[in-house]
């Protein structure tokens, strides 16, 4: 099997366990929720009505196939846990992996936080009153008890203690969940389809009557693909978990689309194939939901007894508290290892890299339970609105994987990752400006509060980085702007999005207020003050409201511009010191220890910059002066070492006395060179004259003989510094034998 990381990090790290069924039940259990029973009827058939829901699925199982073959190559090339955390830090360093770790971290929890507040729900729907006890208060609309409060804290400290003591067995429970599952759903909508009626299940209107035409439909439904899959992926966290080859992990991610899709498709279907008498048509049915109770309200459900009776209403409950178990557990595990991942970076606490005796992040785990233990208490309309996040999360965090497949792909030639590289990536820059900018397609928008959490959270993610950044002391962090500009022009659009959506919802009360009033629906009070002081006091209210959203915008964009503008201050200043480093260690590099002259590391590059310019026609005179000291290693040998380096420090005094505006290098123990230009060049005949005198005069007093001859560069001739150099090397040499022949004449 392959591995990856050092000998200790395998060793040390996560240990294989995982097997294709078990990942299978991982990915296929955490895509698939309580929503999928939820929003097919709330959603799905509302906006796209059956063929264009199922139309709408098939066009996202297309684009997740393509997603699926990008992390099929990362992970196989980067097999570690993180997910998308490390494929993106391999790729592109560690600031935009902290952006994908960032959305993903809040992608998981809410679906984490989603599913286990849905227990309530399913209590209600299945057992009544039972844990309808100690009515604590009322919360956006919701009210709020301690008995279902108890319930979903219990569910997520007894699921965190599964998958941090007994991994192995959550997995093995996993499988039988996800089989459960499956076999209820496929046999309450096999028996449907055998049983139907057709003339109670003709499937008319294919689409949503009086609504955008039909492409538009199936759009907005493909349109929420990165939502109804996220999680799919799931096993790219334990990819270091794998008890079998990676090669294999494309034919298990497609498998779970595929299954993610047929049960998704069969849900649709099944939801419309038998509704209450009363109704004549499913669109009816589905529009009179919210006054229904029981079943009824379940269209699901309700198809299930209709068909099988109560056995039918067993299998569907069994398999939707199935969903919700293998959601909890699947992203506790998935979101386990994403932590263990930036912990390991240090991007959050060291304690949460450790792994106990079974080789397993127990402290991670811990974290998700901590971080999740206060959600039950906000109650379930707030947990919907953070569920509006994970579509935006899991667009970003697949653009991000497409987009290092893409370049990964492009380097190593690979041509079909290159293609599902660009079109992932592509088609999540639609998703998110359809996203984004809301009508623009589709009449679809995200709520205002979804609007406000997702700038909330990104604002809380430059104040995470900033802590990031101070106890960064690789210096990973902060090499890529382009993720502040991100997380800022984020903040920008979402801002906007909300300050739009929350003009639109009062001037929407506003208007009704008013109708209200002159269909007589106002208060004595009202009345009494008369029309034009009801009109005055509204267009207060209009303009106090608009001057207090506009206040909330400008506040929250304003700290997000300081948070960039102070993280980028620590950054440069952080670049400051490495600049002032690199230019003091550059300093020494270039500045020979012993004469104080320029060293053989700095005629090298003046070497290099001069051939340069040689080739590029740019080159000026200059004439090149090559020196050998003489009689070195006698003194070496008569003296000692440090006599002899006093010589060398006595012959290089000489040569700068002699070429002052010039630069002078040590090239070798005895050797110098001068590179003449300016004053020195145009004096060069005269200068070496004068040195010549004053080395040939040492010798007779015993001082410093220093041979030097020099060369003037030919531009009609030399192609390169060397050509000058070695004319000029020749000519020393020439010059060092008859400075020799002269000092045994003179000690004749």
């Amino acid at each position: 099997m392959e591995e990856y990381g050092s000998a200790k990090e395998r060793k040390e790290g996560l240990v294989p366990y995982l097997s294709p069924i078990g990942a299978w039940s991982l990915a296929v259990g955490t895509a698939i929720g309580w929503g999928s029973f939820v929003f097919t009827s709330n959603f799905y058939l509302q906006q796209a009505g059956p063929l264009g829901s199922v139309l709408g699925m098939l066009a996202g199982m297309v684009v997740m196939l393509f997603i699926s073959r990008n992390y099929h190559l990362l992970m196989n090339l980067f097999p570690d846990s993180g997910g998308v955390y490390t494929y993106v830090k391999h790729v592109f360093g560690y600031d935009r992996a902290f952006l994908s770790a960032w959305f993903l971290a809040l992608t998981y929890l809410s679906m984490l936080w989603a599913n286990a507040t849905s227990l309530p729900l399913f209590a209600r729907n299945f057992f009544g009153e039972t844990f309808r006890v100690g009515f604590l208060y009322n919360l956006f609309g919701y009210d709020i008890y301690l008995g279902e409060v108890l319930l979903t804290m219990g569910a997520i400290v007894l699921v965190g203690l599964l998958c941090m003591k007994r991994e192995k067995l959550a997995v093995k429970l996993m499988v039988l969940l996800a089989l459960t599952f499956v076999a209820g759903i496929v046999i309450c909508f096999a028996v449907a389809m055998l049983n139907r009626d057709a003339g109670r299940f003709p499937m008319e209107p294919a689409f949503v009557p009086n609504m955008v035409n039909e492409m538009s439909q199936v759009l907005s439904i493909a349109l929420m693909a990165p939502w109804a899959f996220i999680g799919f992926e799931n096993i790219s966290h334990s990819d270091r978990e794998f008890a079998f080859s990676r090669k294999k992990s494309f034919r298990i991610l497609v498998v779970a689309v595929i299954t993610t899709t047929l049960l998704y498709i069969f849900v649709i279907l099944l939801s419309i194939s038998a509704f209450p008498p009363e109704y004549r048509f499913w669109t009816a049915y589905l529009d009179d939901l919210k006054n229904l109770q029981g079943i009824k309200n379940l269209p699901a459900f309700y198809a299930a007894h209709y068909y099988l009776g109560d056995t039918g209403i067993y299998l569907l409950a069994a398999a939707l508290l199935s969903l919700v178990l293998t959601s909890l557990i699947g992203n506790m595990v998935a979101l386990s290892r994403l932590f263990y991942a930036v912990a390991k970076d240090e991007i959050l606490p060291d304690r949460y890299a450790q792994l106990n005796k079974r080789k397993n992040p127990e402290r991670a785990v811990e974290l998700i339970i901590l971080l999740s233990l206060g959600i039950p208490l906000l109650g379930r309309t707030a947990v919907g609105w953070i569920v509006d996040i994970t579509t935006i999360g899991a667009i970003i965090v697949y653009g991000m994987v497409s987009a290092a497949a893409y370049k990964v792909a492009k380097e190593r030639g690979l041509l079909t990752e290159r293609v599902t590289g660009v079109v992932g990536f592509m088609v999540m820059v639609v998703f998110a400006l359809l996203m984004i900018f809301p009508n623009l397609f589709t009449n679809d928008a995200l709520q205002k509060e979804t609007y406000f959490l997702i700038t909330a959270w990104s604002i809380l993610g430059f104040l995470f980085l900033r802590n990031i950044l101070h106890r960064d002391y690789e210096r990973n962090f902060g090499r890529s702007v382009i993720v502040w500009v991100a997380f800022l022009a984020l903040i920008l659009f979402m801002e906007l999005n909300w300050l739009r959506t929350a003009n639109l919802d009062f001037n929407l009360k506003s208007l009704e207020s008013v109708r209200s009033y002159y269909l007589g629906g106002g208060t004595a009070e009202q009345y009494a003050l008369g029309d034009k002081i009801f009109l005055e006091n509204l267009k207060e209210q209009m303009r106090f409201t608009t001057m207090e959203n506009n206040s909330i915008v400008l506040a929250l964009f304003l700290f997000a511009l300081a948070m960039f503008f102070s993280n980028y201050a620590v950054v440069k200043k952080r670049a400051d010191e490495t600049e002032a480093e690199l230019g003091a260690t550059r300093t020494l590099a270039f500045r020979d220890a012993m004469t104080g002259v320029k060293s053989k590391l700095a005629y090298t590059e003046a070497v290099r910059n001069i051939d340069q310019k040689i080739t590029d026609k740019s080159e000026g005179d200059f004439a090149v002066v090559v020196c050998d000291v003489n009689g070195l290693k006698h003194i070496n040998d008569t003296y000692g070492h440090k006599a002899g380096d006093e010589y060398i420090r006595s012959a290089c005094h000489l040569i700068c006395e002699f070429f002052k505006h010039s630069p002078v290098f040590r090239t070798g123990g005895d050797e110098f060179v001068a590179i003449l230009e300016g004053q020195d060049f145009e004096n060069r005949a005269q200068l070496m004259k004068a040195m010549d005198k004053r080395v040939e005069a040492n010798i007779a007093l015993q001082e410093v003989v220093v041979s030097a001859s020099y060369s003037d560069y030919d531009k009609e001739k030399d192609t390169k510094f060397h050509d000058a150099f070695e004319r000029a090397d020749a000519l020393m040499y020439e010059r060092k034998k008859w400075l020799k022949r002269l000092g045994a004449k003179t000690r004749e």
